[in-house]
C-alpha cells in the first residue's frame, strides 16, 4: 500500500468514524432545556411542587434539563406569569394576574367551598374548575398543569394593632386594608368596610412593619407563619380558598418532540395528585406553627360568618357576573350551593 493509498485509507476511517459517531453527539445535544421559575420561598408549597415534579420528570426518562429558580429571583409572580406568556420563562407557579384577564380574577372569587373535601372537587386534579381555567389561558399562550392550593385566605393585623374585626362592615371601618392590586380583591375589602389599599407581595412586609397599613387580606396559613413577627392576629375569615396556576407557554409545550411532552405531561399529573394529598397537612401544620408562635389566631362566629358570606355573594358575586357573564356564575352558584 503507498502512501498515497494509505492516507485515502486512515481518512475514509476518520470520516466513517466521524459519522458513526455524530447521532451520539446529537443524542448528546437534545436535551431540552425548560426554566422554571417561581417568587416564594422553600417553605411554600411552590418549592415543593417544583421539586416533586423534577424528580417526577427525571424517574420519566425524559429528556428535558429544568433550570429552576426560586424566590423570586426572576421577579414577582405577576411578572413571572407575563414572562411565561412571552416564553421567556416557559413554566411558572402563579396566582391569577387580571390585568392579562379579567376573567382570571374568577380564581380570588369569595365563599366557593368551605372545606378541603369540597375544595379538591372543584379546584383539584380533573376538578370542576380546570375546564374554565384552560379555556382563560389558551387565549393566553398558556397551558394549565394544575391548580396548585395553598389554603384558605383570611386577614391579619399588624404587630400593635389590638382590634380584631370580625363583624363587617362595621367592624372593618378606619383600618387600612392591604390587598393584592387585582380589581375584584379591592370590591371585596371595600365591602366588609376596609379602606383597600392595592400594593404588590414584595412591600407587604415593610410596609405592616412601619405601619403604612394596618392588616393584609388574601392570606393563607404560610404566609402568615413567614411574616409572623409583624403580626398580631390573624383572623380566619377564610373568604376565599387561594390557589394558584402551575402553567407552561403553550407554544414551547406544543413544540417538544411528542414523547418528550407526553412524559412532562404524565410527571406533573403524579405531581399534583402527590400534592393535593398533601396540602390540607402543610396548610394546617403552618397555622399551628403560626399558634405556637404567638399570633393570636380568631374563629369568627357562626353567626359572624353567615353575615360575611351574603354580604359578598350580594355584593361581589354580581360584580363578577359582570366581567365572566352568566353561564360561569351560574356554574359558581351551583358549586357554592347559594342558587
Amino acid at each position: 500500500m503507498n502512501l498515497t493509498t494509505r492516507a485515502k485509507t486512515i481518512l475514509s476511517t476518520c470520516v466513517l468514524s466521524a459519522t458513526l459517531a455524530l447521532p451520539t453527539i446529537q443524542t448528546a445535544q437534545a436535551a431540552e432545556e425548560l426554566m422554571l421559575a417561581h417568587a416564594y420561598p422553600s417553605d411554600h408549597i411552590f418549592h415543593l411542587t417544583s421539586t416533586t415534579f423534577m424528580d417526577e420528570l427525571k424517574k420519566s426518562g425524559a429528556d428535558i434539563e429544568v433550570d429552576y429558580h426560586p424566590g423570586g429571583s426572576l421577579g414577582d409572580w405577576a411578572s413571572l406569569f407575563e414572562q411565561s406568556m412571552e416564553g421567556v420563562v416557559p413554566m411558572t407557579m402563579s396566582f391569577g394576574a387580571s390585568e392579562y384577564d379579567p376573567r382570571l380574577d374568577l380564581s380570588w372569587l369569595s365563599y366557593v367551598v368551605d372545606d378541603w373535601k369540597q375544595a379538591r372537587e372543584v379546584y383539584g386534579p380533573n376538578g370542576k374548575m380546570t375546564g374554565v381555567y384552560n379555556e382563560i389561558l389558551n387565549d393566553l399562550d398558556l397551558a394549565v398543569l394544575g391548580v396548585i392550593p395553598t389554603g384558605f385566605g383570611s386577614i391579619a393585623m399588624r404587630k400593635g394593632i389590638e382590634e380584631v374585626p370580625t363583624s363587617f362592615p362595621q367592624d372593618g371601618q378606619g383600618i387600612k386594608m392591604r390587598v393584592p392590586a387585582i380589581p375584584i380583591g379591592i370590591e371585596r375589602y371595600k365591602s366588609f368596610g376596609f379602606t383597600p389599599v392595592p400594593m404588590p407581595f414584595s412591600e407587604l412586609y415593610t410596609a405592616l412593619q412601619l405601619g403604612t397599613i394596618d392588616a393584609r387580606g388574601t392570606a393563607p396559613s404560610v404566609e402568615i407563619w413567614q411574616m409572623r413577627d409583624v403580626i398580631e392576629s390573624y383572623i380566619l375569615t377564610k373568604d376565599y380558598f387561594e390557589h394558584a396556576f402551575w402553567v407552561v407557554n403553550k407554544s414551547w409545550l406544543e413544540d417538544l418532540p411528542e414523547q418528550e411532552r407526553t412524559k412532562l405531561l404524565a410527571a406533573a399529573d403524579t405531581t399534583m395528585a402527590k400534592i393535593w394529598d398533601e396540602a390540607q397537612a402543610i396548610d394546617e401544620g403552618f397555622l399551628n406553627k403560626v399558634r405556637g408562635a404567638g399570633v393570636k389566631v380568631v374563629e369568627l362566629s357562626p353567626e359572624d360568618m353567615a353575615k360575611a358570606k351574603e354580604i359578598l355573594y350580594s355584593k361581589e358575586w354580581p360584580y363578577m357576573e359582570g366581567i365572566v357573564g352568566p353561564e360561569i356564575m351560574t356554574m359558581m352558584r351551583n358549586i357554592a350551593g347559594i342558587n
